[in-house]
């Protein structure tokens, strides 16, 4: 289901279009009165709104980017003049039937003086980067980190029993001893080890430690 909300009119916009509506035609009569007719002295009044529109455009973008604003107050103020110089002049104070040599000058001259200002304003170059943060102005936060201890010493090893004090081994075991140290070369291209010997065979250390004296 469509709901249809009620038009309600509002008194700015109102308002807006009639100011609007009475500018455009000020300037067309002034336009007109300074020799330009037809559809440029039409031209003329849309001229002086779209530099306005275009200038209070460009001052809400820098506003929001933080740029510079001097040239976009510098065209609206320009705009505003002309617009507010046509309705000043069409009240009476001026004799449109016998226009000023200036006023032409200024009438023939607007042309340029608007584009002039459309392409500074679309040109004007908004907020600048922050520049790059310099290593010296950051610098290297300190670590309160603590410093780790220095690593002890690893434990001597045991010093192996003298050959006199080594248990005997039989040869067969020996043997045995011998293809599981080649397999275990063959491997890992490293020599056995006591403990990975002890292990392998399932004997006591003191007997590994005579199989691999045995080795040697």
């Amino acid at each position: 289901m469509t709901v249809t909300r009620p038009i309600r009119p509002d008194a700015v916009l109102i308002q807006a279009v009639i100011a609007g509506a009475l500018s455009f035609a000020h300037l067309h009569d002034i336009a007109e009165a300074a020799g330009q007719h037809g559809w440029k002295a039409w031209a003329y009044p849309v001229s002086v709104d779209l530099l306005l529109v275009a200038a209070w455009h460009r001052l809400r973008s820098l506003r929001t980017t933080q740029g510079p604003t001097r040239a976009a107050w510098t065209w609206f103020a320009v705009a505003l003049a002309a617009s507010l110089g046509a309705n000043v002049a069409t009240a009476g104070l001026l004799d449109l039937s016998a226009v000023p040599a200036w006023l032409r000058i200024l009438v023939a001259g607007w042309p340029a003086l608007a584009f002039l200002g459309g392409t500074l304003l679309v040109h004007t170059p908004g907020a600048l980067p922050d520049p790059a943060p310099r290593a010296e102005d950051h610098p290297a936060p300190v670590s309160t980190a603590p410093t780790p201890a220095e690593p002890l010493p690893a434990p001597e090893p045991a010093p192996a029993l003298p050959p006199a004090a080594l248990p005997d081994v039989p040869s067969a075991l020996v043997d045995h001893a011998r293809k599981v140290a080649a397999d275990h070369h063959a491997r890992t291209g490293t020599a056995i080890d006591n403990d990975t010997l002890r292990t392998r065979l399932g004997v006591p250390a003191p007997l590994a430690d005579a199989i691999a004296a045995q080795l040697a």
